[in-house]
């Protein structure tokens, strides 16, 4: 799948958040962020705090996968 966006990347998080039966605030937890940061991350709010991206979408076992 290619994400040519971050609210793309966000609707992602949220379908995968959600499919596992995971509260914003458990998965926030899970992924030692914010709620609020939960929140902007699904609704596509731009960041650059990738880092914390990286540790959401390992808690959800999501893989990110760079190709040039």
């Amino acid at each position: 799948m290619i994400i040519e966006n971050v609210a793309e990347l966000g609707e992602i998080v949220k379908d995968a958040r959600k499919s596992q039966g995971l509260t914003q605030a458990d998965l926030a937890i899970s992924a030692d962020v914010g709620v609020r940061f939960i929140v902007d991350l699904e609704y596509g709010k731009e960041t650059a705090q990738i880092g914390k991206v990286l540790k959401v979408c390992q808690m959800l076992g999501l893989k990110l996968e760079l190709k040039g």
